[in-house]
């Protein structure tokens, strides 16, 4: 599945939490979204966390998230290249 073909889902319940994070953020959806990242307990989860976060205006926050993941930080100036870059691995 491309990030077009997620993006494209009319519902998202048949995807993995990680895939279902991403279309929830795209939606519009921060509360749903930051509902399901924060139960999944990888550093995916980590690094979508850090992504919402980043959405939020809470660099602190997001910092943190991108600290467990394992990952370098980005600020808001790159949540569409982030979103892209999460969707990659997600979707591959």
């Amino acid at each position: 599945m491309t990030s077009v073909e997620l993006l494209a889902l009319k519902d998202p319940a048949s995807l993995t939490p990680e895939a279902q994070t991403l279309w929830q953020i795209k939606h519009g959806s921060w509360d749903a979204a930051h509902n399901i990242a924060q139960d999944i307990h990888t550093k995916m989860g980590s690094w979508l966390h850090a992504l919402l976060h980043v959405i939020e205006g809470d660099q602190w926050n997001a910092d943190y998230w991108f600290a467990k993941a394992g990952r370098p930080s980005h600020g808001p100036q790159e949540i569409d290249k982030l979103w892209e870059e999460i969707a990659r691995v997600v979707l591959s």
